[in-house]
């Protein structure tokens, strides 16, 4: 009995660490402004069920993804966030999609700091 205890310890800490290394945190600079844009990129990402978290900070414009290497990459995550309507430096979100932000949440799209609202 003992030794099916150590086997089932040793096996659910192997998994646990296969899952572990199975996940990826980025940051990523992401254009926006006010709590609008926070609420927006950090929803619209958790939409998808390979991000386990999304945190976007309105002072730096940095978000910390965490997602699910296997089934997510990078420069996916940069074209989920321009199809939410923010800039990356990795993809430009369409004009047309910019264009539908309420009017707080239209940032500088040249990349500068613009002031918090």
């Amino acid at each position: 009995m003992k030794l099916l205890k150590m086997t089932v310890v040793a096996v659910l800490t192997m998994l646990g660490a296969a899952a572990f290394a199975q996940t990826k945190t980025d940051k990523i600079k992401v254009l926006g402004n006010c709590g609008m844009c926070k609420n927006r990129i950090e929803k619209g990402l958790k939409k998808d069920s390979a991000i386990t978290s999304a945190e976007w900070d309105k002072t730096t414009k940095f978000l910390t993804v965490a997602y699910d290497k296997k089934k997510l990459d990078e420069n996916t995550i940069h074209q989920k966030i321009a199809a939410l309507g923010h800039d990356t430096d990795k993809a430009k979100a369409t004009d047309e999609v910019y264009a539908k932000l309420p009017g707080c949440c239209k940032y500088d799209r040249t990349g500068k700091t613009t002031k918090s609202h």
